[in-house]
Parts: C-alpha cells; sequence; structure tokens
C-alpha cells in the first residue's frame, strides 16, 4: 500500500491539508441523522409505471438472437418486442381466419 501512495506522490500530510472534511467526534456521530430522516421525500428507484404497458420477465434467448438486435444498436430489446408482437398478431390472424 505505501508503494502505490508513494507513485501518486500524495503523503498523509498532503491528504490532511487540502482534506475539508476532519474526522468526526463521538459527539458528531451521536448527532448524526440517517439519509431518510434528512430526505424523506427522496424518492429511491424509478417507482412504479403510471400506465404499465408491459411485463417484467426474465428470458432465455439464443446467443445469435441477442448478438443480432444489440448489432443494430439501442433499444435491441424493445426491438425484440416488437418482432414478437409481430409474430402474434400474425398467428392469431391466421388462426381466426
Amino acid at each position: 500500500m505505501k508503494k502505490a501512495a508513494a507513485k501518486k506522490g500524495y503523503t498523509a500530510r498532503d491528504l490532511r491539508a487540502v482534506s475539508d472534511n476532519p474526522e468526526w467526534t463521538k459527539g458528531d456521530f451521536a448527532k448524526a441523522r440517517t439519509f431518510d430522516e434528512v430526505f424523506p421525500t427522496m424518492r429511491k428507484g424509478r417507482g412504479p409505471n403510471k400506465a404499465p404497458t408491459k411485463q417484467q420477465v426474465t428470458l432465455r434467448l439464443s446467443p445469435d438472437v441477442v448478438d443480432y438486435f444489440k448489432a443494430e444498436g439501442p433499444g435491441w430489446q424493445s426491438r425484440i418486442d416488437e418482432t414478437l408482437v409481430k409474430v402474434v398478431k400474425r398467428k392469431r390472424s391466421s388462426a381466426t381466419g
């Protein structure tokens, strides 16, 4: 570890000199509050969809399929969904007609 620090050229004294955060005392820890207490309304994650139109599933696809759609760039998962929707519509129409 000392060699890695020496390569950067910073000593413990250098780091203390530029530190804006002094070490916490027992009193600091006693006054500390959790993130949720300080920011109670802050949302975690994306949250629920307003109008969920898709269902999240886990699906295993062959590497050829994944490579093909990924090669076309971003949005590959949506393109797989669009392709499957077309197949389902075609199968439904041929089954009823």
